[in-house]
């Protein structure tokens, strides 16, 4: 039978001490007790092999060494918020920092933006990483929560206490429209689920690479299997145009393998670009040209604004950091 794990509580019966006595020493609070009871305390927390909660001793501490990481749980995720490409590629290296830097990493998905005030202040959190929300949003956490915040591409009327990390999505699309434009295609259409933000951006910036008046805009379902419905039903008017530019890598391969199916060939019928450069537009066939954005580099940013933010160093600032197209199969020239 396994032993019964030892509690506080039984340490302080053993020793006839409070358990807020054998707490505060867990804890390294020992200015207010004597050298003596320490000692007693160490000693029989060693012997009974007592292991404290971690959870408790972050807590208990001024700096709980934990960040947050908080991804909007959008609808168009359809419950695999996580899976995204673009958004596990972020985690994935907020974590490498995070740990880097000496911290824990906690994830959570949510709409709610009073379910993130809530999570921050139960852990009490160094800082948070906010990813896929709004301007009210952000504002409104501003305003309610003391916790220093971060976001990934945020569009802030007030970036008070709010540090934004973005991309150049306009240069992003604008390199995509000229790498086509220079490959001598003549026509070109840009897929998207909105036409705010960031999508409108990087669709701002193809059109002057490309040229606007050769290009077209095509607002997708958010939804997978409506999506599918919907690129059947628009099939000839796809066809139509000699290269798509999708405003994620995501959208850009699901595209390429239903045209593919319909007997279209990339490269040759049709060129494709992407965008963001995750590691899924080395495993097409072919494989994605994309637009690259440095996920590392904003990952070390957040994580040194956070630490900014929280010593007030900082209180309001916008950093955007450079894409880079990267150029594969997708987009080679091929004989029809």
């Amino acid at each position: 039978m396994e032993e019964r794990r030892v509690r506080i509580r039984d340490i302080a019966d053993e020793l006839g001490l409070s358990t807020a006595t054998v707490s505060n020493v867990l804890h390294g609070k020992t200015n207010k007790i004597s050298d003596e009871t320490v000692q007693r305390v160490q000693a029989l927390l060693e012997e009974r092999q007592y292991i404290p909660s971690m959870a408790g001793i972050l807590l208990a501490q001024n700096s709980s060494k934990i960040i947050g990481v908080v991804v909007n749980d959008h609808e168009k995720y359809e419950g695999r918020t996580l899976e995204d490409v673009f958004i596990a590629s972020s985690i994935n290296s907020l974590s490498t920092e995070i740990e880097k830097n000496g911290q824990f990493m906690m994830i959570k998905k949510t709409r709610d933006t009073e379910e993130i005030i809530r999570f921050a202040s139960m852990w009490n959190m160094d800082g948070l990483v906010l990813i896929g929300f709004c301007d009210q949003d952000y504002m409104y956490l501003r305003n309610h929560m003391r916790i220093p915040f971060v976001i990934y591409d945020g569009y802030c009327s007030s970036a008070e206490r709010i540090y934004n990390i973005t991309i150049d999505n306009y240069d992003g699309g604008f390199q995509a429209g000229v790498c086509l434009r220079e490959k001598g295609c003549r026509s070109a259409l840009c897929i998207s689920d909105n036409e705010i933000c960031v999508d409108k951006e990087r669709y701002d910036g193809f059109c002057a690479g490309f040229g606007k008046e050769k290009t077209d805009f095509l607002l997708v379902p958010m939804q997978k299997e409506q999506r599918l419905a919907f690129y059947q039903e628009h099939l000839e008017l796809i066809r139509n145009y000699e290269a798509v530019f999708a405003v994620s890598d995501y959208y850009a391969i699901e595209l390429l393998r239903f045209l593919t199916a319909q007997g279209i060939r990339i490269p040759g019928d049709m060129m494709m670009i992407g965008f963001d450069d995750t590691p899924i537009c080395e495993m097409s066939s072919p494989t994605l040209t994309s637009v690259r954005q440095d996920v590392f580099m904003r990952a070390q940013i957040a994580v040194q604004k956070l630490k900014e933010l929280k010593e007030r160093q900082e209180i309001a600032t916008e950093i955007i950091l450079p894409v880079q197209l990267i150029e594969r199969e997708s987009t080679k020239k091929s004989g029809k």
